[in-house]
This record gives C-alpha cells, structure tokens and sequence, in this order.
C-alpha cells in the first residue's frame, strides 16, 4: 500500500510557484502537502539557479528612473508581442489580469517578505519586427533567484504555522486521486538514490497524498527533450538533433499527463521558450545540460558556415524567439559567436546565479568592480573549461580550431575573414557613417544607462588590443514551456468543456503561467518568476474561499 498522507492542500512540485502557495496557505492556518520529486535541498527548483528578473509594472525603480508605465501600456506591449488575439479568453485575461496587479500581488508581497531588487531596471525584449517591451520592466532580485528561494525558505522556517507544513523530498507523483466527481489527491512514488545523472529516479515505494485540494506546481515539459522534440513549436524549422537542456529532467509533463486523465484542458504544448546561445555545462547536473549565455551584443554573429546572419544581423536583447527561428531554419541548427577578450570581458554572461557570485552573494564592491572592469574571471573559466569556446591569436589559427571542435571544415575560413573585416571597418569610421543595423541597434542600447557599462562602444573584432579572439559554438537551448494546463483565473483547471474540475489547481509553469500559456507566442521575459508568484497566490486565495 505504501505510506499515506493527509492535509488540507496537497501542493505537487517544490518549485518557486509551490512554495509560495503553501506560504500563503500557512498564513491562512491551513495544514499543507509539499512533494518534490528532488531532495529536499533543491527546494526552489528552476527559480533557485535564475537570474531573479521579474516583470513588475509600476514599481518604485522605474519611478526613480524616470520610466513611465502603465498597465494599459504593458498590455499593448504583452498582447502585441505575444500576438494574443480575441480568441485566446483565458491566456489574455490572465495578460491583463497581472499587468494590472503586479505591482501589488507580485511586487509588493515578495518585498514584505524580505526581497529586495537592483536599483536600475533592465530592458530586455525591446522588440525587433513587433514591438516588444517600450520600457524597462526586467527587476533583479538583488541576490539573485538563489536569493528569492532562500527568502522564502526562511519565511517558511520562522513561520508560526510552520508545523502544518509537510514537505516530502524524492516523492514523485503520478496520478491523481478522484472520488465522487471531485480530485482529493496524487498517488505516486518514492525515489531512492543513484540510477540516474540526479539520482532521484530509482523506486523505493508507493505513497498517496489527500487533501480537500490538489495544487500542480510540477513546472513544465522542457526537461524532457524527446517531448519536446514532439510537439515542435510551428515556424522554428525542424527540430535540432542537438538539443541542450536548461530545464531540469523533473519538469517532465507527468502532471499535465495525469490531470489531462481526469479531463483537465490542455493547450499550446508546442510554445516553449527556447534560447539560442546554450553552451554545454562541463559539470553537467542531468544529461545534456545547457547553460544559456547572456549574447554579447558586439560579438558578430554566424552561422555554421562563417557567413554572419543579416537582414538583420542577430543582436541579443531584442527578441529571444528571432534568435532561435533563424538559427533554427539553417541547414545545420547551431551558430557561432565570433568576439575578442576585451568584448568577451564586458559584454558575456551567463543566465543564472551560479556564474553570477557578485550579485548572487550580494557583494556590492565586488560587483561594481566587475561593472567598471568587466568580468575577467568568469572570461577565464569559460575559456579554461567549457568545451564550446575556442580562442587564437589570429583569423587563421581560430577557424583551424572551429574546425576541430566542430569536428568538420564547415566553417569557411576566407569567408569568415571577410566578414570580420568589413564588421571591423564599419566600426572604426565615424558614427555619422555607420550603415550596419547592428551598430545601430548598439548606440540604441547604450543609450539606456542600465546597459551602457555593459556594452561596448562600437569595438572591432580583429584588434590587437583585445586578443584573444574567442569563438563559441552555440546550440539552441530549452528553458520554459509557453502553454500548459488551462486555468480560469482563480487558478481552477478547466476540462475540455470549460468548467472548472473540482478540486484541482494549477499554478506557475505547469499553467503556463496563467490560462495554459497566458503568454501567446513569445515571453516579455520577467514573466516567469512573476507568473509564478502571481498565479500561486490567486490559487491560495481561491482554495481558502472554497
């Protein structure tokens, strides 16, 4: 029979969305389920390894930095961008319904508990052939989402109601439990150790968990690469056969699986949010794992042959989605970077908290040294250890070792020189001159003083003063799925005929965030932590008013 557990709200997945419902279901006096499929120590899941940016409309930073914003203004942004028409109910009322309370419900409840955000706002996703964000609304969580985690996890730990609140590490739910037409639990199994690159996926036992409400908080189907290769998004091309995964194995769509057997509504399975500059992490926590790089703008960009993307070229910031759809509908589906030290220095990073130990760890002279003199060490330890970048001393000597790691000659060594040298000679002529989008669209950015210590100005690719030239080979990467289970907007899952079931929540990702993918097409970015927050805290109130 296996082991048995009752509470009053079973919350399935450990992540940033599941610990905030049961936050809030703790304030309220009720008792709570928590099940992670992972140890207990990785409570946080995706969230805990973020970069912490959240899409906040409103806030105090844009305030003090003279940003103007409105939710009638966010929401033309997010519709727009998203292309979120007349027929997507659930996903555009969840739209307005954040970009009108995220100041609030998002916001102002992770403040009240203790997180704090970088003073200047980051803008991300500007938009490329449709408008994207107008203004900065991308908020760091100073300390990064190890920070936010580690936030919540202490709320939890002084909470007064804290002996309410069971939490079950290496539990790995499978079904869910109905009786009389309502859904009062999940039935699944206990993972032991080893058997696996995260060795939490040998059965030891059987467990079921009961409640008056279940709550899905299992994330999404982007850590399962053979699913995700299934339900291929429309317009990305084929998909890859090299595949990186920035998710994590555990957001494997089991949940979706499960809730879809009792009637649940699934939809836009095929939206996910993929990254194009994924590099392969050389101490690999799960098979095929991807760390997505932050683009550096004044890399030239190229494809597998060396000839560099145009009409227009690829500049990180703009449009996430562009990015992987051109990529992706080349002949090969990987892409250089083709950049120098210096720009490497002050332009490269890498998305999450493990390579940010400034802003993870809170350091504040540490991290406005690496502003002012850019980021020499983590430059260092990319070329020292990650096995897609390869640096020389000439054009020459980089393409022959292109060649190597690449384990072909694609790689056009004559063509790519010329590239470089046209690149190179647009930037040394006066601004007034330049015809290059690319140069463009750099003065755009440094214009912004969020991103002008972050950015070079118009730096050549082939100069001494910058060796070593760099090459990184880049391969599309997964992170998030867009669609999910769909919701109404007191987090209640609906079934195939529009009603509510039951019993039966979902927040966060495994909601896509909202509605079953309140994002439409493409990500402002910012949104995910926000969703997370906002849709478990819309499913708490709902639960406690019954």
């Amino acid at each position: 029979m296996g082991a048995t557990y009752r509470a009053d709200t079973v919350v399935v997945g450990g992540g940033l969305a599941g610990l905030v419902t049961a936050i809030e279901l703790l304030d309220a006096g009720q008792s709570v389920i928590l099940l992670e499929a992972g140890p207990r120590n990785r409570l946080g899941g995706l969230a805990r390894q973020a970069f912490g940016g959240i899409f906040i409309v409103g806030s105090p930073e844009q305030r003090r930095g003279g940003i103007r914003d409105s939710p009638d203004l966010a929401l033309r942004d997010w519709l727009a961008y998203g292309e979120l028409d007349g027929t997507e109910q659930w996903p555009r009322s969840w739209a307005e319904a954040y970009v009108n309370a995220s100041r609030e419900v998002v916001y102002d409840w992770l403040r009240g508990c203790g997180v704090k955000f970088f003073p200047i706002v980051h803008w991300v996703e500007r938009g490329l052939h449709r408008p994207g964000n107008s203004v900065p609304r991308f908020h760091m969580v100073w300390g990064t989402g190890a920070r936010l985690i580690e936030v919540l996890l202490e709320r939890i730990a002084v909470h007064p109601h804290k002996d309410r609140l069971l939490v079950f590490g290496r539990h790995r739910a499978l079904e869910l439990i109905e009786r009389s037409g309502r859904i009062v639990g999940v039935a699944g199994e206990v993972l032991g150790e080893g058997g696996g690159s995260e060795g939490i996926n040998v059965a030891t036992g059987e467990f079921s968990a009961e409640g008056d409400a279940v709550v899905v908080a299992a994330g999404g189907v982007c850590g399962d690469l053979k699913k995700v290769r299934e339900r291929w998004p429309e317009g990305y091309g084929r998909a890859p056969t090299e595949l990186l995964n920035g998710s994590q194995p555990a957001a494997d769509g089991v949940m979706h699986e499960a809730a879809a057997r009792r009637g649940a509504s699934l939809t836009h399975l095929d939206r996910v949010w993929l990254y194009a500059a994924g590099v392969r992490h050389w101490q690999p926590q799960h098979e095929h794992h991807g760390l997505s790089l932050v683009p550096p703008r004044s890399a030239l960009w190229v494809n597998w042959r060396g000839s560099r993307f145009a009409s227009p070229p690829l500049v990180g910031g703009f449009d996430t989605s562009h990015l992987a759809q051109t990529i992706c509908a080349q002949d090969k589906q990987h892409s250089w970077q083709v950049l120098n030290a210096r720009i490497a220095r002050r332009e490269l990073a890498i998305s999450g908290a493990e390579f940010n130990p400034a802003m993870r760890d809170r350091q504040r002279l540490r991290f406005v040294l690496t502003l002012l003199r850019g980021n020499k060490a983590l430059v260092d330890e990319l070329l020292a250890k990650c096995p897609d970048f390869v640096a020389a001393e000439s054009v020459s000597e980089l393409v022959a070792k292109m060649h190597e790691l690449d384990g072909t000659d694609d790689v056009d060594g004559a063509w790519l020189a010329e590239e470089i040298r046209r690149y190179d000679e647009m930037t040394r002529r006066p601004q007034r001159y330049h015809n290059d989008d690319q140069l463009r669209r750099i003065a755009q950015v440094r214009r912004y003083r969020g991103d002008r210590l972050r950015t070079c100005k118009f730096a050549a690719i082939d100069d001494q003063r910058g060796r070593p030239l760099i090459a990184i080979r880049e391969r599309i990467t997964t992170r998030k799925s867009l669609g999910g289970i769909q919701t109404d907007l007191r987090s209640r899952v609906l079934d195939t005929s529009g009603e509510p079931i039951a019993g039966l929540f979902a927040v966060g990702e495994a909601a896509g965030f909202g509605g079953g993918g309140v994002h439409g097409k493409r990500s402002l970015e910012g949104t995910f932590l926000g969703g997370c927050v906002f849709t478990a805290r819309v499913a708490a109130a709902a639960i406690q008013t019954g």
